[in-house]
This record gives structure tokens, sequence and C-alpha cells, in this order.
């Protein structure tokens, strides 16, 4: 745990090794409560003239949208339900099959929010038909519209056990307007993804009382950490996925299986860096370039040609390094250097941190419009956006049981 120190310079928060409960709880009511009392305060409004439903899809509202991986899984996902396997695959390759078959779904996208300026032009340059893309800061919304399923990882980096993990910082609680949305849409279904950390920060305090807060929006709670690299992804990156179902609705979410493990149970054999990128090594595309800091070098940050992944980082500067050349080598404490040289080693590209978490090689990324950035800041959004993202496939594994259900939900009314 650690608590914010209200104070200038480096240092602005201070861990607490032996904490207390009682006093977890307290901060905890304490964030909530302010946040709480924020409501109020919303002055956004939302142009529901705007929104085009449709009547014989879910109609799909996601928050924090991001570049868009959550939402396309779920597209995808309720693509495969109407149309199959082989469609989906083809569209996943083919960003023409894509716009003449996405229609062809269980689910229907009518609003996105984030405030993420590139991540939202991103968005907008791959979706096919109208969706109202707002900016407007979520904490401002007065009134969110009525949905079928709400989607949305709610930010992280109080979470994040790769940095300072903070039980009273601010931006734990954003998930408190997410819990607002389903209070004002309805939806009969939610997902939320965030990271593994989440469910371990205040010694599990925090996790507790978010499963405790969307409970008593209405909702029957389910949560489960899955590893993308156990259903396609080749990359080892553990999220927490939760799904609430509206008490009324009478649906029990069971998570998908796993498809590929490490040569047992007959799983299909994890996907490599090699299968993922291999075809790239001689044509990566742009990729972050500069020094590598004390911190970055304190680990191995490089996997082999037959290994999947690290986790992609939402930084170019901390992104895993390729896999080509030699291992890097542990020559002490806390300290790594590169076996065959820093000139002979490289940042993974854009083209490729994409490929890893599964976005279709015709999703295009937007760099802003800024000619105050140099190259590097330029592509940091990129990583930004990517890293950030829900990998596509883990996305559409997670979505496949609920559009499993309103597939038949749809039959029964036939």
């Amino acid at each position: 745990m650690a608590v914010i120190l209200e104070e200038r310079g480096r240092g602005k928060f201070r861990p607490v090794l032996d904490c207390d409960l009682n006093e977890v709880r307290e901060v905890l009511n304490k964030r909530i409560e302010e946040e709480r009392n924020t409501f109020g305060e919303c002055s956004e409004e939302i142009d529901f003239k705007k929104l085009l439903y449709d009547e014989k899809k879910f109609n799909l509202l996601s928050l924090f949208s991001g570049c868009g991986g959550l939402d396309l899984g779920f597209e995808m996902a309720g693509l495969k339900a109407v149309m199959g396997k082989e469609i989906m695959e083809t569209a996943m390759k083919d960003k023409k099959i894509f716009d003449e078959n996405i229609q062809n779904n269980v689910f229907h996208t009518i609003y996105v929010n984030d405030i993420f300026d590139e991540a939202r032009e991103t968005y907008e340059k791959n979706v096919n038909g109208y969706i109202y893309i707002d900016k407007s800061d979520i904490r401002k919304i007065k009134k969110f519209p009525e949905a079928d399923i709400v989607l949305g990882g709610f930010p992280c980096p109080g979470f994040s056990e790769a940095g300072p993990r903070l039980v009273d910082d601010k931006r734990n609680f954003l998930y408190l307007h997410f819990i607002r949305c389903l209070m004002q849409s309805k939806p009969k279904i939610f997902v939320a993804e965030n990271v593994k950390g989440m469910m371990t920060l205040g010694k599990g305090e925090v996790f507790k009382q978010i499963v405790q807060d969307f409970t008593a929006a209405g909702y029957t709670v389910y949560y489960k950490l899955l590893n993308a690299v156990e259903y396609g992804v080749p990359q080892i990156r553990e999220r927490v996925i939760l799904v609430g179902v509206r008490n009324d609705i009478d649906f029990e979410y069971k998570y998908p299986d796993p498809t590929h493990g490490y040569g047992k149970n007959g799983l299909k054999e994890v996907i490599t860096l090699r299968e993922a990128i291999g075809d790239l090594e001689n044509n990566p595309g742009e990729y972050f370039t500069g020094s590598y800091s004390s911190i970055f070098m304190s680990r191995n940050r490089k996997k082999l040609w037959n290994q999947p992944s690290f986790t992609i980082q939402a930084s170019g500067r901390q992104t895993p390094i390729h896999p080509s050349g030699t291992p890097m080598k542990h020559v002490g404490k806390d300290k790594y250097i590169f076996g065959d040289g820093e000139e002979n080693n490289r940042r993974l590209s854009v083209k490729e941190i994409a490929r890893i978490q599964t976005f279709p090689d015709w999703y295009v990324f937007s760099k802003g419009h800024s000619t105050k950035k140099n190259e590097n800041a330029r592509l940091d959004l990129v990583y930004r956006q990517i890293g950030n993202a829900v990998p596509v496939r883990l996305a559409i594994a997670v979505a496949e049981p609920i559009a499993e259900w309103i597939k038949a939900q749809i039959f029964k009314k036939l």
C-alpha cells in the first residue's frame, strides 16, 4: 500500500509496508465518497439524437475505448456467431471482407468514449458505419445513453505492479463512473478489463470494494484472471476480466476454456514470436529509438524466437527487445547487457507490437497531427495506444459466450 503526500517534488507517495486493513478501508471510503460527490457537478451532455440504435441487435456502449481492441474483439465474435469462424478469420486478414460482413453481427456499437485524442482518431479510422465518438471526460458526463451491453477497461496506472501502487490514487476510482454509467444505461451485461495488480492492491481490499460496488449496481459479478497467451495471443499478458449480468437476466457467464498451452491437455501450442512476426524481420516498419535506462536494463527484456513475447507496455521506451541476435546476459544483481552489443539490438516496432496484440494488419493507427513533437514522441503515441489495448484475440474469446447466448435469444424470437 502507499498513500499520497501533498507535497511538491518527486517523492509524491510514501509506501506503507505494514498497512492495517482498517486504514485501507478508511482511505477507500474517503476516496469513493469524494468521487461520488463529483457526480452532481457533471456538465457534458451527449446528443442522444445522434445515436443510431438497431432493435435487432445488442446495442453496445464503450467507455475508455482507447484504440478499440476490446470493441473489435466483440465485433469479431459477433460476426463469428452469425457468419461462422471462416468468415471471421478472413475478416481479420482482409479489410474488404470485414467491411462487407461486419453488419452481419449480434452486436451494434452506438457510442464510444475516450479522452486520448490519437486513440479516438485511430478508432474513427477503422470503424465501419456511424458511431458516436465522444471525447468528453467521463467524470463530467451528465447522463449516459441506454445500451444492452457496456464495455470498458477503466484506467489502471494506480493498480499496476509496474509502478507505485497507490491505494488512494484518484485514477483508481474512475471505475465508479463506469458504475454510474451502468445505473443510467441499465445494460443487460457489462464487461470490464484491468491489470492483475488490481486484485492485490491494499491486501485485496480495493478489489473487494470494486466487486461490491458493481454488485450493488444490480449485477451478478463474475471475475477471473486470464492469460492472453492461452487464447492464441503471442504474449504473456495476465488481465482480470469482470463480467456482470443484470440480476433480472437469465444468463450464467462461463469463461472460455484455454485453447493454447505448452504441450499439454491436447491444447494447441502457444504462438511464438517467430510465428507472429517472423515475416517482418527484414521489413519491421517504424520503431522507437534511443538509449536504455538502468531500470530497463535491470532485467531480461528479450524473448527468443521460439517463445511468446513479454507483456507489451504502453510506452515506446519500455517496449521489449526484438528477438534477433543473441540473448541478453545477466552480469550482476539487477543488471543485464546485450550479448552482441547494443548496436545489434532494437525495440520491437509498431507493426510488430500490433501483431503481438493480435490487431489485424489492416488496422491503422494515428500518430496525431502535432508538428512540435519529434518522430519518437509521435511514435510513442501509437505505442501507448497499442500497449493499453486489450489483445483482440483475448477479447474475441471473452465475447464468444455472450455472442452465442445472444444468438440463441434471437432464434427464440423467430
